[in-house]
């Protein structure tokens, strides 16, 4: 169960409510009026508790578990412990999200304005929303409606944020557009300058940071995560597209629609990512080239030229991931073959 220090849960379900929310089969029709009232992981789920399965690694949690429901894929529904009743499902996982969100879900902002916050008579904040201790405002700002503005963030001049909004603590926004149901972590850094310079003799000269960062509805930006605005053409992130900690992203970078980026990746300048693209932690690619659509990039890689749609590409530099997992094969057999370290 979740901590209820921290997490506020709405009301029970029954079975039958929960199989409609979730478009679920029940494994057992007859117990529909079961009322379960909260989730829990298989491990120290009860009798009134919800879970979910969807991974093998889990099987014998899943044989053992006590909940009184399960989200289960109908090939492994016959695992389930006699007294879980199984909520058929093809996909478990979403399921159980979907139920999750509606035991706990999302607080909308209750209109406030602290006395603390800084805002500029030319601001246009709309109906509805939150803004917190120590938050600055600048000049012909545009918020929506529905927003939170968490404390000691600040929003500078021209920036224009969308409805029903979540921007978290120590969030520094400059030169961007953002839109509806976008959410940024704490900590933040949306739309500074461009890392880009001229080089010679008598040292580095800045070239002007001309663009904008352009946000689009339903992206996550995850906490201490930086983006940089453009040099001229912008900096774009795709709708749907999560973004998760620590991640740096380059001036002039466009990420597409509904990609995944996981902590401490590094994009550099010019790049542009398609759509449903997944990379790996601790990746980095080289300025100017190009990941195509669907591509998946494994953890720890170095992508120092164009990925074709749909592939799947590990190591650095990054290779496709069959020859990959050839290059280290023969990697660790050639150093078995010479005895492994005798240092």
């Amino acid at each position: 169960m979740a901590d209820q220090r921290f997490f506020t849960i709405a009301k029970p379900f029954n079975l039958r409510q929960l199989a409609e929310i979730t478009e679920s089969e029940l494994s057992n029709p007859s117990l529909a009026d079961m009322v379960i009232t909260d989730v829990a992981p298989l491990e120290t789920a009860k009798k009134t508790h919800l879970s979910f399965f969807d991974n093998k690694k889990y099987l014998e949690a899943f044989k053992a578990t006590q909940a009184g429901a399960c989200f289960v894929h109908s090939k492994l529904a016959e695992f389930s412990p006699a007294e879980t009743v199984c909520l058929i499902n093809k996909n478990p996982y979403k399921a159980y999200a979907v139920a999750a969100l509606a035991f706990y879900p999302s607080k909308s902002p209750v209109a406030f304005r602290a006395s603390t916050a800084l805002i500029d008579a030319s601001a246009v904040i709309g109906v509805d929303c939150m803004i917190e201790d120590g938050v600055i405002i600048g000049k012909d700002v545009r918020i929506g409606d529905r927003c939170r503005i968490q404390a000691q963030t600040v929003i500078r001049k021209g920036v224009e944020i969308g409805n029903d909004c979540d921007i978290g603590s120590n969030v520094y926004v400059t030169h961007a557009l953002i839109g509806s149901s976008v959410r940024i972590y704490p900590g933040a850094c949306i739309g500074r300058p461009g890392f880009g310079f001229a080089i010679d003799s008598a040292g580095f000269t800045s070239v002007p940071q001309l663009g904008r960062v352009i946000i689009e509805s339903n992206v996550e930006i995850g906490a201490n995560t930086t983006i940089d605005r453009g040099a001229g053409p912008d900096t774009v992130i795709g709708q749907g597209t999560r973004i998760d900690n620590l991640v740096q992203i380059g001036h002039n970078v466009k990420i597409g629609k509904y990609c995944v980026v996981v902590a401490q990746v590094g994009i550099s300048g010019s790049t542009q990512v398609g759509d449903h693209v997944m990379i790996g932690g601790q990746a980095g690619m080289a300025g100017h080239i190009r990941i195509g659509s669907g591509a998946k990039i494994a953890a720890q890689s170095g992508v120092m030229r164009n990925v074709p749609d749909g592939m799947e590409c590990m190591g650095s530099p990054a290779v496709p991931i069959k020859q990959g997992m050839r290059q280290v094969a023969m990697i660790a057999k050639l150093v078995s073959k010479k005895g492994g370290d005798k240092t």
